[in-house]
């Protein structure tokens, strides 16, 4: 199954990262490209253990369904997301934080799988993997961006109302 793997070294407090990793607000902000909406479940806020949310999308010209269930939590160093329905196979996606000399490291591991058999396989590797990719960092930049200025006060607060 491709795996994608990111580091992002972050000037902020680790659980501030953690929470913003996890922040439906902070998500739809960062793939607002996507038209990305939260449409049922988790729809803002902080999603949690055992929570979903339902996501709609537009990716490759097609509007998107993908609903996703936070299945393991170990606050502020560990969540885990998995699909529960949507156009992927199976997908996994591990958030990993840790402080190294002062700073928060975020680590992504990102593991999916296509349907379409030999089809999905070829798409993987021309197409997905690579977009799959630029999506998290860009979702990652997004992250660092507001929890080293100011702004994350603003997620902060309107993920708590």
């Amino acid at each position: 199954m491709p795996t994608i793997e990111l580091l992002t070294e972050i000037n902020a407090p680790i659980k501030r990262c953690f929470d913003l990793a996890r922040s439906i607000d902070l998500h739809l902000i960062s793939t607002k490209h996507t038209g990305e909406q939260a449409i049922a479940g988790t729809t803002t806020g902080l999603i949690g253990l055992d929570e979903t949310v339902t996501w709609r999308a537009k990716h490759f010209f097609v509007w998107q369904i993908l609903t996703s269930k936070v299945t393991e939590m170990h606050s502020p160093d560990f969540f885990a997301d998995e699909m529960v329905s949507g156009a992927f196979k199976s997908f996994r996606h591990e958030h990993f934080f840790f402080t190294v000399e002062g700073k928060t490291v975020m680590r992504d591991v990102f593991v999916f799988e296509s349907p379409f058999g030999i089809l999905g396989k070829l798409f993987n590797l021309i197409t997905l993997k690579a977009y799959m990719t630029s999506l998290l960092t860009q979702r990652n930049a997004v992250i660092k961006q507001v929890a080293e200025d100011g702004k994350w006060e603003e997620i902060k607060n309107n993920s708590t109302n």
